[in-house]
């Protein structure tokens, strides 16, 4: 083990509050909106990341791991949360970086906590699995893109056990889909009731439809026409519905997964697709560091 590893994980419960938020659109549909504000567990292993790794960390620990290896884009919020967990956990970190060798806050951050970048072109990255093997990398844990994979799914579903039996409907935004998996098989394993939406932020998302089938939870929507052009994708009219709701409510969302869910559950709204009197928790996971792309010219 290395010198100065901690023998177990010091592991903090999320300060994720639920908090009504009055936004104007809402209000006037007659809708109870509560915000679970896992933007505010930490500054940059942020909301359902601090979840997705939790048994990830666990598992590199019990089986006395030194290093940690991982794999995201250039603004990866993944790769900026791996790389602060292990500097605060004490593991050595490596990321493998999607792309052309590029400077950009994000990874900036991640070498501040002492995170080894490693940049691979598209292609390879594509088959990334064929070439980071886990038996030529001794004393590493690999952790799946994003945090993805069982470990990843039960960190995130255990959102769940802190929002009551109180609400209508529950919603997440979905990139990689293993937050939506977790939340589906956590609501079977607690016999929940409630609507379960998750909010496509990807183009031609529908092919994770089939894997939250299989999660046995029957009381869901997948939402596929969210993704507002695609991953990453910003438009005049989705930067200025961040302003809007920024300024009407203190609080920020990022335009590439957060606002785009915001976004298009307010034009359902609009529409009438919630019943009035409806009670509403909405899954701010973090992302925020995803918001230095916009001041980068």
């Amino acid at each position: 083990m290395q010198s100065g590893m901690k023998k177990e994980i010091s592991y903090p419960e999320p300060y994720a509050p639920l908090e009504k938020v009055n936004f104007p659109i809402w209000d006037e549909a007659g809708l109870e909106v509560y915000f679970k504000r896992e933007d505010l567990s930490h500054p940059f292993i942020s909301g359902n990341k601090w979840r997705k790794l939790k048994y990830h960390l666990l598992d590199a620990l019990e089986k006395k791991h030194t290093h940690l290896l991982t794999f995201g884009g250039a603004y990866s919020n993944h790769i900026l949360a791996t790389a602060a967990a292990g500097a605060k956990l004490g593991f050595k970190t490596k990321g493998i970086i999607r792309g052309e060798l590029v400077s950009n806050p994000v990874l900036n951050l991640a070498q501040l906590f002492g995170m080894e970048l490693e940049f691979i072109s598209r292609e390879n990255y594509r088959n990334k699995e064929s070439f980071y093997l886990v038996e030529n990398y001794p004393n590493t844990s690999i952790i799946p893109e994003g945090g993805a994979g069982e470990l990843g799914e039960k960190g995130a579903g255990e959102v769940l056990n802190e929002i009551d039996d109180s609400f209508d409907f529950i919603m997440c935004s979905v990139g990689t889909g293993s937050t939506f998996s977790g939340l589906l098989k956590q609501a079977v394993a607690l016999n929940k009731q409630y609507e379960l939406q998750g909010f496509a932020i990807i183009k031609n998302g529908e092919y994770l439809g089939d894997s939250f089938e299989k999660c046995g939870y029957q009381n869901y929507r997948y939402i596929t026409e969210s993704h507002g052009g695609g991953y990453a994708k910003t438009s005049d009219e989705l930067l200025r519905f961040i302003q809007e709701f920024s300024s009407k409510t203190g609080i920020l969302c990022d335009q590439v997964y957060e606002a785009k869910m915001i976004h298009h559950f307010s034009k359902l709204v609009q529409s009438g697709y919630y019943p009035k009197g409806s009670k509403i928790a909405i899954l701010h996971n973090g992302g925020l560091s995803g918001m230095l792309s916009l001041l980068v010219k």
